[in-house]
């Protein structure tokens, strides 16, 4: 391996110029030039057409920074397999042929990392750094803990101005069908009630936590004050465990449903119950609020940070993550590795897995969820029997996610 290109590609997030860093570091060190592919995918297939690439050498890795979130490579969602050219692999090998590169880094989430497959089974070598702010790959991927973080600030924050207010706030999150980031992001802010796809909201149960935890504060409040937060995962299911989407959102490049709407959702569900309420025009008497025709019932407000929680900066966590998962690929690929993820990097051990076993989908572990909702915590349902399994251990350390 004599020079090597990089490519980010999918959401941006936390932690991606760690990986871009990381890869050129070791790269440097192993007397390998490391180049960038701009625009993700649609670089690559576009690579026959470039004059030139720009090298990673030591000036170039200064002008940016690990520690910003994004990338510095840039991104496109282009699926490969989809574009009609029949001579698409071709072209893609002749482009690396111009520049002589011998092999990629390619750093994505699930669909990018199938892409990535696809490549590398058309004679492409290539290894995958995970990337995913969704958290739901095989391995953990780069972007998951500064989501967490960032989301777990918003939430936390949005606590003044609903206890100003008397409001519900409902926090609406990235994720797609799996609810990482929602949860976890939920727990750390002290969320009264998370929703995720992985468990249909039954809407009943939702209301009953969020009207006894809210009026409770209010009316033990001195200065009848309080609020009720929810977050809740852009994928999240109906009770009937259908989808709530946006069908006028449309699909994105590779088929997905743009999802779009839990949070209003939830907001009507929950307004729905409180106009229904007989009990909640007494409660809003009771503690002087009551104005017939103006403020008879608690507000409900939905809040979308949308892509605030990919942006900004990346927590330390992923910044040491990318670091050894760029180096580690590059690793790989001098060692003859192509079609592999990288795990994680222990000491002298550089973990990997097939790709196609990394990019299957992983959900929110239900065991978890349970332990949660034993110390009170809402997820939309009767709460589960938590009954603890005790094990004695001999020091040996897994990563939360």
């Amino acid at each position: 391996m004599k020079k090597l290109g990089i490519l980010t590609s999918g959401g941006d997030c936390g932690g991606l110029n760690a990986v871009i860093k990381g890869a050129a570091f070791m790269a440097l060190s192993k007397g390998i030039e490391l180049y960038i592919i701009p625009n993700g995918y649609a670089g690559l297939y576009n690579l026959v057409d470039q004059e030139s690439l720009v090298l990673l050498d030591p000036h170039r890795l200064d002008q940016f920074d690990a520690n910003f979130a994004g990338s510095e490579a840039g991104h496109s969602r282009v699926k490969i397999k989809a574009i009609s050219n029949p001579e698409k692999y071709n072209r893609i090998k002749e482009g690396m042929n111009k520049f002589n590169l011998d092999g990629l880094v390619i750093s994505g989430g699930d669909d990018s990392g199938s892409v990535m497959v696809d490549l590398s089974m058309n004679g492409i070598s290539c290894v995958h750094a995970p990337k995913t702010m969704d958290l739901d790959l095989q391995t953990y991927s780069v972007g998951g803990d500064s989501t967490i973080n960032r989301i777990a600030q918003f939430v936390q924050d949005l606590k003044t101005t609903g206890r100003t207010h008397n409001r519900i706030i409902v926090t609406e999150v990235f994720g797609r069908y799996a609810g990482h980031t929602a949860f976890r992001s939920g727990i750390a802010a002290e969320a009264d009630c998370i929703l995720i796809p992985e468990i249909p909201a039954d809407w009943d149960i939702v209301y009953e936590h969020a009207v006894s935890r809210l009026t409770r504060r209010i009316r033990q409040s001195d200065v009848h004050a309080g609020t009720y937060s929810i977050v809740v995962a852009e994928g999240l299911k109906n009770a009937d465990g259908s989808d709530i989407v946006d069908e006028a959102a449309g699909v994105d490049a590779f088929g997905h449903k743009k999802l779009a709407g839990a949070g209003k959702y939830v907001c009507q569900e929950l307004k729905k119950r409180l106009k229904a309420d007989k009990e909640m025009p007494v409660f809003m008497k009771e503690t002087g609020m009551f104005v017939e025709g103006i403020y008879e019932l608690p507000e409900v407000r939905e809040v979308t940070p949308g892509h605030l929680v990919r942006a900004g900066n990346s927590s330390a966590y992923d910044i040491n993550f990318g670091y050894e998962a760029g180096a580690a690929a590059v690793l790989l690929l001098s060692e003859g590795k192509s079609g592999v993820t990288v795990s994680k990097v222990k000491g002298r051990k550089i973990e990997f897995i097939e790709s196609s076993k990394a990019i299957e989908q992983k959900y929110v572990d239900l065991d978890q969820v349970a332990f949660y909702e034993s110390i009170g915590i809402c997820f939309g349902r009767k709460v589960a029997s938590y009954e603890p399994i005790l094990r004695e251990v001999d020091g040996v350390y897994d990563r939360i996610y």
